[in-house]
């Protein structure tokens, strides 16, 4: 199944799975969308055979509450790089602000910042950054669902705005930061960052690891595990029939005809469960051929 983890600050991704790897002695764990080290929040881990839909977790959007201060920049466009730029006496309108935020909803360009895990001719970026290196960057198309400013704070130096973003996977938010300052006329850094939603997982039904231990212990881990067809609610529900023939040519791997489900599929993924409720797996419908085709079965 699905477990959410709240990733604690100071671990990278690839460390929280290690170590779950460890607490729950299982090899098929996979994690589903890095977050920064000092980045906290929604981080889902896929364990055992749920490791077959992380594609379908990390394509979903994510919600993300950032801080980000006006007044400098740094070579990672986080408060943990190196200044390069500073400005004095920074004088802005919460309405210009608003403005501002809101002409970045909808599909944005962004250039992926140096320190950062995009491979341009088989290097990442933050291994030619490391050494001092700046390469020219293809600009990136992501979607902005929605922004809101959740606090202005102009009473230091450097005033702090607090937002509220929804967007797309490969969205990054440092860079989001960036962009918002130079739109307004300032150096700008993103400076505290938590995911607060992956899809439909919250921080709220989140766990530390240090709880996950605690479940394990008491032995109620399951009870916070997401079963795989529950971890998938993007996709719709469809019933086969009551048919044998049907039933085993769909755990085979067999296309089939969608006169066979209810209700009628108009296209795309979807989740489909045998007359008993059983779950089968991941099938899409093909209109062209008419045929469901299995995608991930997990019967």
């Amino acid at each position: 199944g699905v477990l959410l983890v709240l990733k604690p600050a100071g671990m990278t991704s690839h460390d929280v799975v290690a170590k779950m790897r460890r607490i729950l002695k299982l090899k098929r764990i996979g994690h589903t969308g890095t977050l920064d080290p000092q980045v906290t929040g929604v981080l889902p881990l896929c364990i055992g055979r749920a490791t077959r839909i992380v594609e379908y977790i990390q394509d979903q959007a994510k919600e993300y509450e950032a801080e980000m201060t006006i007044g400098y920049s740094t070579d990672t466009e986080d408060w943990t790089g190196t200044v390069q730029q500073s400005a004095e006496d920074i004088v802005l309108e919460e309405a210009e602000v608003l403005k501002v935020l809101d002409s970045f909803t909808g599909e944005i360009q962004q250039i992926p910042p140096m320190y950062s895990a995009v491979k341009v001719n088989g290097k990442r970026l933050y291994e030619l950054a490391r050494t001092g290196e700046e390469i020219e960057r293809k600009p990136r198309s992501v979607t902005i669902y929605s922004i809101q400013m959740l606090n202005f704070d102009q009473s230091m130096p450097y005033p702090r705005l607090s937002f509220r973003v929804r967007c797309s996977k490969g969205t990054y938010i440092r860079t989001l930061c960036v962009d918002i300052g130079k739109a307004l006329g300032y150096p700008a850094v993103m400076s505290a960052l938590e995911r607060v939603k992956t899809g439909p997982f919250s921080l709220t039904q989140s766990s530390s690891i240090e709880q996950i231990e605690q479940f394990l212990s008491q032995g109620n881990l399951s009870d916070y595990l997401i079963p795989i067809d529950q971890a998938l609610p993007q996709f719709p529900v469809h019933t086969l029939h009551e048919n044998s023939q049907v039933e085993k040519q769909a755990v085979n791997g067999v296309g089939f005809s969608p006169e066979f489900i209810d209700p009628a599929p108009s296209g795309g993924l979807l989740r489909l469960y045998t007359y008993q409720h059983y779950f089968l797996g991941i099938y899409e419908f093909d209109p062209e051929q008419q045929l469901i085709i299995p995608q991930k079965v997990f019967h």
